[in-house]
């Protein structure tokens, strides 16, 4: 794994990727920089594998890192059975253009 800092402290970066995984969780779809897409691409697809074990020691762990219940429930419900038969490669990053006032390059991050 690469560990990518983005100029933060360690509490901020980690409260920052939670926040990312919550919303591309609930919301499906994620636009950010192809830094950070990449960053939460392995943290989503680890979150996606707990799903699919489908048991109560899973279910805390996922608790434990995701910052809403309902995000645990759509992941446990209605994502993880998506993927039942599939090996990996739950999300793919689609990359944009350079954002307007930093030229930083973008990224919509979405599940398959």
């Amino acid at each position: 794994m690469v560990l990518r800092k983005f100029g933060r402290r360690s509490d901020h970066r980690r409260a920052m990727l939670r926040n990312l995984v919550t919303s591309l969780i609930l919301a499906g779809k994620v636009k950010t920089t192809e830094a950070k897409a990449k960053q939460i691409r392995s943290i989503t697809e680890k979150m996606v594998t707990l799903g699919k074990r489908n048991d109560l020691h899973a279910r805390r762990q996922a608790l434990a890192y995701l910052l809403d219940e309902t995000a645990v429930k759509k992941l446990f419900d209605e994502i993880a059975p998506r993927y039942e038969d599939r090996q990996g490669g739950y999300t793919r990053i689609l990359k944009m253009g350079p954002r307007r006032g930093d030229a930083a390059p973008m990224a919509i991050i979405e599940f398959v």
